[in-house]
């Protein structure tokens, strides 16, 4: 048994998943940030979606302080989260063949626009026939996923596909299979999942870098500032105003 805490190692085995998507996944994440620029220089919209836990990642680019103003929460009502009850309802939803054609079909989303879709494992038939339709209505798709489940899993779609096979761009997370980091001897299961840290941190880095590609256009990046610092609610409302047709978290 390590003499270092589970925190510490914890600690350095994300540390160690950054650091392998930062050095492998750096073409991808520069591709991805330019795919997102080039929506929003052409006049198209953002959208994230990620179901259960993955969703979490989707969130932390919508209304995000730092973030660009234009990405939207593409919900999937019972699904966005562990808020539903049972909390088991969510991940049965994802598992169900037709939904996301009904979600698409009656969210704002359209030809041009571009879609980030986080799915640890990319197996089931919600994000595998998001990213379908999407792409089948002229939508760039960003996959974020785990590529090792597609060799160490079996899809549940009927296609036998994963979400990162119906992606313009697919970046790789790493996770292992499983998503936790730990096992101890005297714990009967592994644990410690790191999926969120590694997602959240890949998907600021592609926003980072659309920020960026941007600026280098001319082109101001359309960014919200934190309402809790002098001046940043008036810096929202201009920005939000100036884009209010391609923002749809506001009323």
């Amino acid at each position: 048994m390590s003499d270092r805490t589970p925190a510490a190692q914890f600690f350095d085995a994300a540390i160690g998943l950054l650091q392998r998507v930062r050095d492998e996944e750096a073409v991808a994440v520069e591709a991805a940030g330019f795919l997102l620029a080039d929506t929003v220089a052409s006049g198209g919209r953002l959208f994230a979606f990620g179901a259960g836990h993955s969703s979490l990642a989707a969130q932390d680019v919508v209304y995000r302080a730092g973030g660009l103003a234009l990405m939207n929460l593409l919900v999937v009502p019972g699904v966005v989260g562990v808020d539903v009850v049972p909390a088991t309802l969510g991940s049965a939803l994802e598992r169900v063949e037709g939904l996301a054609g009904a979600v698409l079909d009656t969210s704002p989303v359209r030809a041009g626009d571009a879609l980030v879709i986080v799915s640890l494992s990319g197996r089931n038939a919600l994000p595998v026939e998001m990213a379908l339709n999407a792409r089948a209505l002229g939508v760039k798709v960003i996959g974020v996923t785990s590529v090792a489940y597609a060799t160490e899993t079996t899809s549940r779609h009927v296609s036998g596909t994963f979400l990162k096979d119906h992606c313009d761009l697919v970046l790789d997370s790493k996770i292992a299979v499983g998503d936790a980091e730990l096992s101890l001897d005297t714990v009967p299961a592994p644990f410690a999942p790191a999926s969120t840290v590694v997602t959240s941190a890949l998907l600021q880095a592609v926003m980072a870098t659309a920020a960026a590609s941007l600026a280098e256009r001319g082109i101001e990046p359309p960014l919200l500032r934190s309402g809790n610092i002098d001046g940043g609610h008036e810096w929202n409302g201009r920005i939000m105003d100036e884009y209010r047709d391609r923002i749809f978290y506001r009323r």
